[in-house]
């Protein structure tokens, strides 16, 4: 929405912001549009990106929509900043059949960075080179997908050692788990392609599945300090506790995790104790459990309404005691878990008109995260940020004046958004998932 103090500040948004209108009486020409906020567009007005507010910008399609996705950590570095990007995604789609369904693995490459306008009084050679050079720019997507009966609800990928697993928890009601080192691969390598859809692609099946969720669920999540140990969620209530075993197995505790009386929606690990863990639920309460105590005994401390309604999604910040967390209220709340017996957040965020359906922390820098809604929205907020008074924001623009002073972008552009991730190695990169496709972009704000 807004760039930090001290850079530009920016009113437009990803895909579109701005709204034009080709009638000559309208003032100003073009102006800020904010969802749910002020007048709807009028007949002869349309909405439009304002390409500057982006530092790198693609969209991609994989036939059936995707719900859930992961990215993939690379041997290509960390910190990545130079363009142009690539980058590795796991997802798993939701086709119109059971049979239809697909678990992929994505490459994307050659992303580079949205181009500058052109230069007043460019000649005819400028413009042949132009051409040249946006075919060299064009993104690469290489994808490889196995045959998955029944649509996939959430994707969740994790290394153990130099072995990268998904977890896959599907609408079928089962948690499976597949090794994903062969199709990272083939997405490298053209011909280890041809070979991999030539005798290979049907016959990839689960290293390991549990069906004792009794039925579907959503909430899914690897530890980041203990490898291979994972928690899976369902709509019953319960909440399972995977343990590696030797020989690359797992050991399902049969006996749930018991408190949540309506769906588990989400489930976060502590990035600082191995042992802890946060989940959220239907009920409307946000629970920390640690699994040293007994299954039915575990639940050590609990927000009974931290929204009203659902709560969909949360994230565990990994640098702060910070728990972030997106409802059915359209709410985004942060929980310092220092004060979480008091029963109230630190700080409470409106901007979302619908549910919020995907919250993550940025990975490198502890006050800033995004959120998705169900609103066709990505807001960008930044904890640090505070409104200059000098700026004069409220007098230029005063649509702006109401709006959080912690909103740095509101991007657009994409219909029935599910989820997002930062790109942990390239910092400020976002990746979405929606009805519409997946985008990659970065902010000019962040």
């Amino acid at each position: 929405m807004a760039a930090r103090r001290g850079r530009r500040r920016t009113c437009e948004t990803g895909e579109p912001m701005e709204a034009e209108s080709g009638d000559s009486g309208s003032q100003g020409g073009a102006q800020v549009y904010l969802p749910g906020r002020g007048p709807p567009l009028r007949e002869g007005e349309e909405l439009v990106m304002d390409e500057e507010a982006y530092v790198l910008y693609h969209r991609a399609q994989t036939g059936a929509p995707c719900l859930s996705f992961d990215i993939v950590r690379d041997h290509l570095g960390d910190n990545r900043t130079e363009l142009p990007l690539s980058l590795y995604l796991c997802a798993g789609t939701q086709a119109e059949s059971a049979q239809s369904n697909r678990l992929m693995m994505l490459r994307m490459h050659n992303l580079h960075g949205t181009k500058p306008p052109p230069s007043e009084g460019s000649d005819e050679e400028e413009d042949e080179e132009d051409e040249e050079d946006e075919e060299d720019r064009k993104p690469q997507l290489e994808l490889a997908m196995v045959p998955h009966y029944g649509g996939i609800n959430r994707v969740r990928v994790s290394w153990l050692g130099e072995e990268p697993v998904a977890g896959v928890w599907s609408e079928k009601g089962q948690v499976e788990v597949f090794a994903l080192r062969r199709l990272l691969q083939v997405v490298d390598d053209p011909q280890a392609m041809a070979t991999f859809l030539r005798d290979e692609q049907a016959r990839v099946k689960p290293i390991f599945a549990f069906a004792g969720h009794m039925g579907e669920g959503f909430a899914l999540d690897w530890s980041s300090r203990v490898p291979g140990r994972l928690l899976t969620g369902d709509c019953q209530k319960n909440i399972h506790l995977w343990t590696p075993t030797d020989g690359g197995s797992w050991h399902v505790d049969q006996r749930p995790f018991v408190g949540h009386t309506r769906s588990v929606e989400d489930l976060q690990w502590s990035p600082t104790e191995d042992t802890v863990f946060a989940s959220c639920s239907a009920d409307t309460s946000i629970r920390i459990w640690d699994i040293r105590a007994a299954p039915s005994k575990a639940c050590m401390l609990t927000t009974a309404t931290a929204h009203d309604g659902d709560v969909n999604v949360i994230s565990w910040s990994r640098r702060e005691p910070f728990l972030l967390s997106g409802g059915d209220d359209g709410a985004l709340k942060i929980w310092d878990l220092r004060q979480f017996k008091s029963g109230s957040p630190v700080a409470t965020f409106k901007q979302h008109v619908a549910p919020v359906t995907s919250v993550e922390w940025h990975p490198q820098d502890s006050g800033v995260f995004a959120a998705s809604g169900a609103d066709n929205q990505i807001t960008q907020w930044d904890l640090a940020v505070e409104r200059d008074p000098e700026a004069g924001d409220a007098e230029t623009d005063p649509a702006l004046a109401d709006l959080p002073q912690q909103l740095l972008f509101v991007h657009q552009g994409e219909t029935d958004l599910k989820e997002l991730h930062w790109h942990p190695q390239c910092p400020g990169v976002l990746v979405s998932t929606a009805l519409s496709g997946f985008t990659v972009f970065r902010t000019i704000s962040v």
